[in-house]
């Protein structure tokens, strides 16, 4: 756990409770186990004596929410348990489609709206009982309207504005499709963290030959969105980037969208080199499987794919076929929200775990502690790049001396 000085001689601003929506509960579980062993190992003698530290140590963190349906569709919550002078984090995943209900007998799947409506159910609960309301929600409630453009809804910016109305005190989110969004609640906590250090421990983790210079490899921006995030990852890698452009036609719209006629590529040459493609999202997969297709055909070595969010909204054949045609070689996203459970089957899928990682986030908000003990992204990537190159460096020596002889 990072800076845990930061913790061991501070109160937490009131006993924690964790509470998961349906659409969280196997995510929360995890957050739960690691936040039971931070504080079982927290080195302060105060936690077992002093009484301002009541309920500090336990062996369950999570409350448990009830939310039943009626015939109609429509719903409630309760808890079972008090959660009266509590700090709540509440969790939620609405893109979890996985959930279902019946409405007048037919089966409906679970919408991101049903999702935000159930949360709003949550914390007009908790409201005016709870000592503070703090929302964990990793893919941010229609987050991907974050401008107008035309004449339309600003469904993110009003989500925020209503739910700080309701109680809430502190929002916390994952690579936020775009981060000004924060602006609609100035009065409210905002933090958004994103997931290089996962990403990168993960692939490590995975590919034990890779080579991390400039002339071995490539951080790739498949648009030019997502390239603040390429540069940030290759400078701490120490590596060059590049970047796609989409050349749309906007004489179309198509599924509220103006379709891409291609996309062109900006930067150093990539022949022989392995690249990383980081971007927040993927969602059809149409439009990376297109990026890492062009890499290849550009003599790319080998082609990673990170993403926070693996939606794939039209299923995995996309991906299956891309990857026997040698498109891309690893797919690395994280279980912040629902990912299939036949993504786990497939070779070229990587997962990036958050759970350790946000559970740091929720023991210092807890504390109120400077929650720049858990943005220590950079320290960390660089630390596990000396060790993987080591590592590999003393495989090296190993052959060469002739020791993998029998």
């Amino acid at each position: 756990m990072p800076n845990l000085k930061d913790l061991e001689d501070a109160m937490p601003i009131a006993p924690l409770k964790i509470v998961a929506l349906p659409s969280m509960k196997g995510f929360a579980q995890r957050i739960n186990d690691y936040m039971v062993e931070f504080r079982r190992g927290i080195n302060n003698e105060k936690v077992k004596h002093d009484p301002a530290f009541h309920g500090y140590i336990e062996d369950n963190y999570i409350t448990e929410v009830n939310i039943p349906r009626f015939g109609s569709g429509e719903a409630k919550a309760s808890f079972n348990t008090s959660i009266r002078g509590k700090d709540v984090f509440i969790l939620v995943d609405v893109c979890n489609h996985s959930l279902t209900y019946k409405m007048n007998g037919n089966i409906n799947h679970m919408s991101p709206d049903d999702h935000y409506q159930d949360l709003k159910r949550v914390i007009s609960v908790c409201s005016g009982m709870a000592r503070r309301v703090n929302v964990i929600m990793p893919f941010l409630y229609e987050g991907r309207q974050h401008k107008r453009i035309v004449r339309e809804s600003m469904d993110c910016a009003y989500a925020l504005k209503e739910l700080a109305g309701m109680g809430v005190d502190n929002f916390i989110t994952f690579d936020a499709h775009d981060p000004r969004v924060a602006n609609a609640t100035p009065l409210q906590g905002f933090d958004n963290f994103t997931p290089p250090y996962q990403f990168i421990k993960s692939l490590l983790h995975s590919e034990n030959d890779l080579i991390i210079d400039k002339d071995h490899l490539l951080i790739i921006s498949p648009d030019e969105g997502a390239l603040d995030r390429a540069i940030y990852f290759a400078t701490v890698l120490g590596v060059d980037t590049g970047t796609f452009y989409k050349r749309r036609d906007y004489s179309k719209v198509v599924n509220g969208k103006n379709p891409i006629v291609a996309h062109e590529f900006l930067g150093d040459s990539i022949d022989g080199k392995d690249i990383i493609i980081i971007d927040d999202m993927i969602s059809s997969g149409g439009s990376m499987i297109d990026t890492a297709k062009q890499l290849k055909q550009m003599n790319a070595r080998r082609v990673f794919i990170c993403c926070t969010f693996g939606l794939f909204t039209e299923g995995l054949k996309i991906f299956d076929d891309a990857y026997e045609k040698g498109y891309f070689d690893k797919v690395i996203t994280t279980n912040l929200t629902y990912l299939p459970p036949e993504l786990y089957e497939r070779s070229y899928f990587v997962e990036a775990d958050m759970s350790k990682f946000t559970a740091s986030i929720i023991d210092f908000m807890n504390h109120d502690a400077p929650m720049s003990g858990v943005m220590t992204n950079t320290e960390k990537m660089n630390e596990i790049l000396a060790r993987y190159n080591k590592r590999i460096m003393e495989e090296d020596e190993f052959y060469k001396n002739g020791s993998n002889r029998l």
